[in-house]
């Protein structure tokens, strides 16, 4: 009995240690979790079709299944013992009010940028932001409208990664959550279009 005893216990606190030490790991900052986000808002800002995984088949969705069921029982045992501690942590498919808001001004102004991302004249910087990458291709009349069109554009991406970092409890990440966005701008550029890499340098797509 003694045995059997030391052995519940010697799993109880395995299993609290596991549970704590997840807990302890997601204090640092979620990369995939934000670079999911992040594709999903650049796509969306930039009007691409979102691809449709394809249906699994019965044995798949059998395993899916067995899968969900215990991932279920998992996070149920660690709600019990550490709630507290789980609902403090960050979720990047918060979507609030805020950032509902840059979202749709962002995606309307891009109905204006995209002939100026076509003809070269502007791009995706290293910063998560839209810049100058050829004057030259736009007409004199035309640079006032787009440099307008670039403050307010630049204005909202700021805001955004703000908003995104703060809505997670980390207003820290606003740094961070920036650099996942400049990689997936320049990722989700269309062909023919510019991005900068991380040096500061101009690709073409």
């Amino acid at each position: 009995m003694a045995i059997i005893n030391r052995s519940g216990l010697a799993f109880f606190l395995l299993l609290l240690l596991s549970l704590t030490a997840c807990v302890t790991i997601n204090v640092y900052f979620p990369a995939a979790q934000a670079e999911a986000a992040a594709e999903r808002i650049v796509e969306e800002i930039l009007g691409e079709p979102k691809v449709k995984d394809s249906m699994p088949d019965n044995e798949d969705k059998g395993a899916s299944r067995m899968l969900l069921d215990s991932s279920r029982l998992f996070v149920a045992i660690g709600g019990f013992f550490i709630s507290d501690a789980h609902a403090a942590q960050p979720d990047f498919s918060v979507n609030t009010p805020e950032i509902k808001r840059l979202e749709a001004s962002m995606a309307k102004r891009h109905a204006k940028l995209k002939k100026y991302y076509d003809k070269g004249a502007i791009g995706f910087d290293k910063n998560g932001l839209v810049a100058w990458q050829n004057q030259k291709a736009v007409s004199i009349k035309e640079k006032g409208a787009l440099n307008s069109l670039l403050k307010s554009e630049n204005n909202d991406r700021n805001s955004l990664y703000k908003a995104i970092a703060k809505a997670n409890g980390h207003p820290e990440w606003e740094q961070q959550v920036r650099n996942v966005f400049a990689g997936k701008w320049a990722q989700k550029a269309q062909k023919g279009w510019w991005y900068q890499n991380s040096k500061g340098q101009w690709k073409q797509k």
